[in-house]
């Protein structure tokens, strides 16, 4: 079974293709190419296909057709949310329409001055959240603390289109993220975390998700419960057409209790899988506890 390595799909041509389309035709267009492309993902991505159809059949009890078509509309979403990402860095945000659920508890919690630490999953698009806050006029940083294991080239041909304000806190292993999390959350800075994807050999916590144990990265929910400020599940979802609908629910955090936190953050993410199914993108083994 295949192993979250830390990297995601891609290549620098396949990108420039596509933010040419977006260019010269537009959204819709490149969504049309990007049939083309999840076809040759569900046709020859043997692990990537048995894990995700393993979440449709097994976890969420499709019906072996629906769990089958489902693997193909799961790379279609997929890809729309890059597509989506790309447009709106390449200056068509005016393009999307965007709906708040939650905005609210942000604003409030910025007014206090005690910066906050938002987890999110792997589902939707939150790398569109920058351009979503602006929308509503609300000015903070957002700190994403990562692993960077991307491929750099990638990355660069990105932010050449358009540069993105979201500061990044690397994991080192001399701990001074650490310090960087301290220091922007005493400036009122917001840090983000996705709490759903543990790499082989790093300290992890396990928990049921939709009904089996499995293991999450121990740093976002031992670093949260600690830390004395609010903590808040942020998502932003996709729904029909350009529209994206942002999610913020304040989570109950007991001081130094993350197993709590991590049981009250996969419930969350529970609640999101059951609205939006196809919007879960985590291609690999990820129940594979005994590995």
């Amino acid at each position: 079974m295949s192993e979250w390595d830390g990297k995601s799909k891609g290549t620098v041509l396949g990108y420039k293709i596509f933010v040419f389309l977006i260019r010269k035709a537009g959204v819709r267009a490149a969504y049309g190419l990007l049939f083309f492309v999840a076809s040759y993902y569900f046709l020859f991505l043997t692990d990537s296909n048995r894990s995700i159809y393993y979440y449709f059949r097994k976890r969420l009890n499709y019906p072996p057709v629906k769990a089958r078509l489902s693997v193909f509309r799961s790379y279609f979403t997929f890809g729309q949310t890059i597509i989506d990402k790309i447009a709106i860095s390449a200056g068509l945000r005016n393009r999307f329409t965007y709906e708040f659920d939650g905005v609210e508890t942000l604003k409030r919690l910025l007014a206090e001055k005690k910066g906050a630490v938002l987890i999110s999953a792997h589902m939707g698009n939150f790398e569109i959240a920058e351009h979503f806050f602006a929308e509503i006029d609300l000015d903070f940083h957002i700190n994403l603390v990562t692993i960077d294991q991307e491929h750099s080239a990638i990355k660069e041909y990105l932010e050449s289109i358009g540069k993105p304000s979201v500061k990044l806190i690397l994991i080192r292993d001399d701990m001074s993220h650490i310090f960087k999390i301290n220091e922007a959350l005493s400036n009122n800075e917001l840090v983000c975390f996705t709490g759903d994807r543990y790499l082989k050999g790093n300290k992890y916590m396990s928990s049921p998700l939709l009904g089996k144990e499995a293991r999450f990265p121990a740093g976002p929910f031992m670093i949260a419960s600690r830390l004395r400020v609010p903590v808040v599940y942020v998502y932003v979802m996709k729904e029909a057409g350009l529209h994206y609908h942002l999610y913020a629910r304040e989570a109950t955090v007991k001081h130094r209790d993350a197993q709590a936190l991590l049981t009250s953050y996969t419930e969350s993410v529970e609640g999101m899988i059951g609205r939006y199914p196809l919007q879960w993108f985590n291609y690999f083994d990820f129940w594979a506890i005994d590995s």
